[in-house]
């Protein structure tokens, strides 16, 4: 209200002003042009024109100087001792206030700087905490954004993938080109939102050897306010669990097919002995060339049908451990020189390795000094038994139409990431290897791929391997061939 008043109060004297400049214009117009009429007019219209002109100068200074006494007037209302300023100067106490608002804004931003301090640090607090969660989890982890490119992979999925730092940023596609199985459910996931647990997912090593991962994918939420999904990737090598998932389900069937087989092999073993005798009994009697011929024939395939059951009776009926100390090393090269003649017959050079040292690390070997052996402690007899089964088997699977006709005995040291040490024993020949769809198969008892065995050789060694606690696997060489191997714990 109080301002209304005062801006028509200013338009009424500037209105005023005017009437009045026009009003001596028009009486010095119509005013006769005489110096004693038009001296004092002009006089008292100059009079009239200044004061007029020092009202409007100084309304207009009050006017651009109100801003300023408004904000006198507010820094009044602010301040709290108003009694003791009024005494001081207007720009002094202005002055005054105005440094103590930059004194508190300077307070306040000081506050926010601290504030903002602590909110970046327990924001890299809590990335580092983050960073040290992924570091340890023991499983590979693998994260990919919206567009499939990796963002994340620890040391365990560097590892698992074998692949160092330059991975990060890689297309999924690129980043998991030798496991297409995994690409393909990182692909659907990021496509779909599909959850992948537990998957099996078979692939090779980078020296091809075979390995299965355990995989879990799942989406995830980026957060990036567009809908973007991403993928992360759970990966645990679980090759030693399947591989003893294999081998405990194996030991269980050859179990029971053991016990079946005892009582089928007494009988027959019963039967046999009752047709030797007959056969015996018509090779006494007169008969011309060709009764004799089959006799003797029938007397050959009731001897051989005989060795048959007895090695399913050596099969049914395992024989305790008799545990001594062994030399593996001087092991294989007794069962070598035992097996040289079948070499020599068959035109197979065999080859002994030399023995490795116990490795500092898991997946490394060191070499022993010259003359150095590997003691275990073993069944002498039956282990023997075992590995000229294998090697064995190793020579006749080489054809006689092969060029390279080779078998190399490798003896070597592992240390498995349990910090537990064993001694390898790889068999590896020149032959054609073994069929995909028959790996699962060869130690069943009575499966044979040759037109003359028996399928008792390879069960029994697998079945001697497994009661010294070991292990006895077979695949196939990338240079072709088949290998052996064969796994024993060292002593602590």
């Amino acid at each position: 209200m109080k301002r209304n008043r005062y801006q028509f109060g200013l338009a009424l004297l500037t209105g005023f002003f005017l009437l009045a400049t026009l009003f001596a214009v028009l009486l010095y117009a119509f005013t006769p042009a005489t110096p004693v009429t038009r001296g004092p007019l002009l006089l008292a219209a100059f009079v009239a024109i200044l004061l007029g002109s020092l009202v409007c100068i100084l309304f207009l200074l009050r006017w651009l100087l109100r801003p300023y006494r408004q904000l006198v007037g507010e820094a009044e209302k602010a301040s709290t001792g108003v009694r003791g300023y009024k005494s001081k100067d207007e720009g002094e106490f202005v002055l005054e206030t105005f440094q103590s608002v930059v004194a508190q804004l300077q307070e306040q931003r000081k506050a926010l700087e601290q504030l903002s301090a602590q909110a970046s640090k327990r924001a890299d607090s809590a990335e580092r905490f983050s960073e040290r969660i992924v570091a340890s989890v023991p499983s590979g982890l693998i994260a990919f954004d919206g567009s499939g490119r990796s963002m994340v992979i620890n040391a365990p999925g560097r590892v698992l993938l074998e692949v160092d730092g330059a991975a990060l940023g890689q297309p999924a596609a690129s980043l998991l080109q030798k496991i297409p199985q995994l690409a393909e459910l990182v692909e659907n996931c990021l496509k779909t939102g599909k959850l992948y647990r537990r998957e099996e997912i078979e692939t090779l090593t980078a020296d091809n050897h075979p390995r299965r991962l355990g995989a879990t994918v799942a989406p995830i939420d980026l957060s990036t306010g567009e809908g973007q999904r991403g993928a992360v990737c759970l990966l645990t090598d679980i090759t030693e669990v399947t591989h003893l998932r294999e081998q405990v389900a194996l030991k269980k069937n050859l179990e029971s097919l053991g016990e079946m087989s005892a009582g089928l092999a007494h009988e027959f073993k019963n039967a046999i002995a009752t047709l030797h005798g007959y056969v015996q009994l018509l090779q006494n009697l007169e008969m011309n060339e060709t009764g004799r011929t089959a006799a003797s024939s029938l007397l050959n395939e009731v001897r051989n049908l005989s060795d048959m059951v007895t090695s399913f009776l050596n099969f049914a009926r395992p024989q305790p451990l008799q545990l001594d100390e062994v030399q593996l090393n001087e092991l294989v090269d007794d069962c070598a020189t035992e097996l040289a003649p079948l070499f020599k017959q068959r035109a197979v050079e065999l080859v002994i390795a030399g023995t490795a040292g116990v490795p500092p690390a898991p997946g490394s070997a060191g070499i022993l000094p010259a003359g150095a052996s590997l003691l275990i402690r073993a069944d002498e007899r039956m282990l023997r038994q075992a590995l000229l089964n294998l090697i064995r088997n190793a020579a006749e699977a080489i054809p006689e139409d092969k060029s390279e006709r080779r078998v190399e005995v490798q003896i070597s040291t592992d240390r498995d990431h349990a910090g537990r040490v064993w001694a390898v024993v790889e068999i590896v020949d020149t032959g054609v290897g073994i069929p995909i769809a028959d790996l699962q198969r060869i130690f069943i008892p009575f499966f044979t791929t040759k037109p003359t065995g028996h399928g008792v050789g390879l069960a029994l060694a697998h079945r001697v391997i497994t009661q010294h606690s070991g292990t006895l696997a077979a695949a196939n060489s990338p240079d072709g061939g088949a290998v052996f191997s064969l796994r024993l714990p060292l002593p602590d």
